[in-house]
């Protein structure tokens, strides 16, 4: 992959982690576009990588928040953050059991799947449209709304359907205060791709390759940098109901792959 490239996709990837445009839908258009030819498990270590940047990006962004949620846990009462860190818990559990026993079929769906693409973006769309014209309440995210919404994370898992769109528009349709959806939504993934690195790296599916090594480095540096900036971004935008104005763009990129995969 040439350097130029990396640094493409990984400003994809940093913008579209945190914006509700689906990172995975855009890096599989990205990489048909610049023709990147890899397969299926190649092409996954990159987007492994860059979103164990964005997952960095995050720990910055909301590092108050982290080490308020630690110094509670430490006082090992059944306190607010404990709370809060046993939903995170809950909400993993869904995605966690789809990439234990689907995760070579997962791993299909990211070699150059244009269509599917395409049409999961429309659905991410619709999901977007519905949030934005929910109304805005003060309720905290519970322990059932928890693992809902992490059903919808693992359905986010598909290319193409957004992973903060759907958790974030799940979590708002559940009548949540919209600040605190985009706050736990962002939060909950970062344990699942901590997870999803060591059980690759323990299983041998990422291996040292010093021929993508700068790739690599330069890819992660320009998703960790436009992340930052994306995650700020976003929490502005759910907070002031503007997803619309994103679901109208992932409905023209949608209809614009599907026509582009069905002409090939």
């Amino acid at each position: 992959m040439e350097i130029i490239d990396a640094i493409i996709l990984g400003i994809i990837q940093g913008l579209t982690e945190f914006l509700p445009v689906s990172s995975s839908g855009h890096l599989e258009l990205g990489k048909a576009i610049l023709g990147d030819n890899s397969v299926p498990k190649e092409s996954l270590l990159f987007t492994v990588v860059l979103h164990f940047a964005t997952a960095l990006s995050t720990i910055v962004i909301f590092r108050k928040d982290i080490l308020h949620i630690i110094k509670g846990i430490l006082k090992f009462e059944w306190n607010e953050d404990m709370q809060f860190l046993v939903k995170i818990v809950v909400s993993m559990i869904p995605a966690t059991v789809v990439g234990l026993f689907f995760e070579e079929q997962l791993e299909q769906l990211f070699g150059g799947n244009i269509m599917l693409v395409g049409f999961m973006l429309i659905v991410t769309a619709v999901l977007l449209f519905l949030a934005d014209r929910a109304k805005d309440t003060s309720k905290s995210v519970s322990f059932s709304n928890a693992f809902v919404i992490g059903i919808s994370q693992a359905i986010a898992m598909l290319p193409g359907i957004s992973r903060s769109g759907a958790t974030i528009s799940t979590s708002v349709l559940l009548g949540n205060d919209k600040t605190k959806a985009a706050r736990f939504s962002f939060l909950m993934v970062v344990p699942l791709i901590f997870g999803k690195i060591a059980k690759d790296i323990f299983s041998g599916d990422i291996t040292y390759d010093s021929t993508n090594f700068t790739s690599l480095s330069i890819g992660f540096v320009a998703a960790f940098i436009a992340g930052l900036i994306a995650c700020k971004w976003m929490i502005a935008l759910v907070k002031q109901s503007k997803l619309t104005y994103f679901a109208i763009y992932c409905i023209i990129v949608g209809l614009i792959a599907i026509i582009w995969s069905a002409t090939q």
